[in-house]
């Protein structure tokens, strides 16, 4: 066969990627520092990752501490923490800045969950527009006499495995999320 369905997985990988960062980003009960990895800085004229700044680090389950390295970025910080809306409790002290993660409501894990089904729908849609195009890829394929009509359905049959297979695991990675956003 000269078509290769391992263009498909090249493909998906960074979507399987992208719905983890997002899955990761989105606030449990647990105090987890990558809750913190979208939020930048504005110091020395640019914007910065907080992790470029300050050491991140768990104090308690429900506690974050970020040293920063420079004390001038103190304020920074915990201002950019602050804007960023995240419902997280901040207070700046001599060594730091606290973040506390408050107790999570029933409405609250509701919408928590709402909001990681909806990203789950992103990447699945992103898997069928890929789908697609490699399927009208193997078509026009059939069209210019490199791939026979045997081949076409066959490849068509695996690249629905592909698919399956793929949104398998995004489904598991949800399921993941769930029973966390739960516990």
């Amino acid at each position: 066969m000269s078509y290769d369905i391992k263009k498909f997985n090249q493909k998906a990988e960074p979507i399987k990627d992208w719905l983890a960062k997002e899955l990761s980003g989105i606030r449990t009960g647990r105090a987890t520092p990558s809750v913190l990895d979208s939020i930048t800085v504005d110091v020395y004229g640019s914007k910065m990752p907080i992790k470029q700044l300050a050491g991140v680090s768990n104090e308690d389950p429900k506690t974050l501490r970020i040293s920063p390295y420079d004390v001038q970025t103190l304020k920074p910080i915990e201002k950019a923490i602050t804007s960023a809306n995240l419902g997280l409790s901040v207070t700046a002290d001599d060594r730091g800045v606290r973040v506390a993660f408050p107790e999570l409501t029933g409405d609250r894990r509701e919408g928590l969950i709402k909001i990681a089904k909806e990203r789950l729908e992103k990447a699945r849609i992103s898997i069928r527009g890929i789908r697609e195009e490699i399927w009208q890829e193997i078509q026009t394929g059939e069209k210019d006499g490199t791939v026979t009509e045997d081949e076409k359905f066959t490849l068509k049959d695996k690249l629905q495995k592909e698919v399956d297979v793929t949104n398998e695991e995004l489904s598991k990675s949800l399921e993941k999320k769930i029973a966390e956003i739960q516990d």
